[in-house]
């Protein structure tokens, strides 16, 4: 698919990496792999990354904090984006965006609901931006994370963050 105006150069985004899990260890964040993956394939840089429980103010304390270094320039969580009582993240997000990005979420939805059908409408995946960072909230599920990081987000990172620097 062609692009409405190329970006001019690739740039290198510095990009934090949230994993929340009640249920995951370290050693067994698939989908954190599989964003660092495809960072790394994008050749951009990860400069934090940490695994939490599905905690809202401790995912909500997490990322004020990146969005308070400078050296993070996007925050890619997966995790607790479903409607099971302990999925907190959407809460722990949607309160910090001062602009969202409906897009993202909606065209997930419509791209998982041609893998999975229509389970794909209990996805609450979210983003925006918390002052000048630009912030990805997805499914903790590795398929979901791999079509949101191939499809959507990796296409446009440097669009994106290119827009918050201008």
């Amino acid at each position: 698919m062609s692009q409405p105006h190329p970006d001019a150069a690739p740039v290198a985004v510095k990009c934090a990496i949230l994993t929340v899990s009640d249920t995951r260890p370290p050693e067994m964040d698939k989908s954190g792999d599989v964003i660092r993956a495809r960072l790394h394939r994008s050749q951009h840089q990860v400069v934090a990354d940490a695994l939490l429980k599905d905690e809202p103010e401790q995912v909500r304390q997490q990322v004020i904090n990146w969005v308070a270094v400078p050296d993070v320039e996007v925050i890619l969580v997966n995790g607790g984006t479903g409607i099971a009582p302990r999925d907190t993240t959407y809460e722990a997000i949607a309160g910090l965006l001062t602009k969202t990005l409906p897009g993202f979420g909606e065209l997930l939805r419509m791209l998982s609901y041609e893998q999975i059908g229509s389970r794909a409408i209990a996805s609450r995946a979210i983003a925006g931006v918390c002052q000048s960072t630009l912030i990805f909230s997805m499914p903790g599920s590795s398929k979901a994370v791999e079509l949101a990081m191939d499809q959507l987000i990796a296409p446009e990172l440097v669009h994106l963050t290119t827009q918050l620097r201008s």
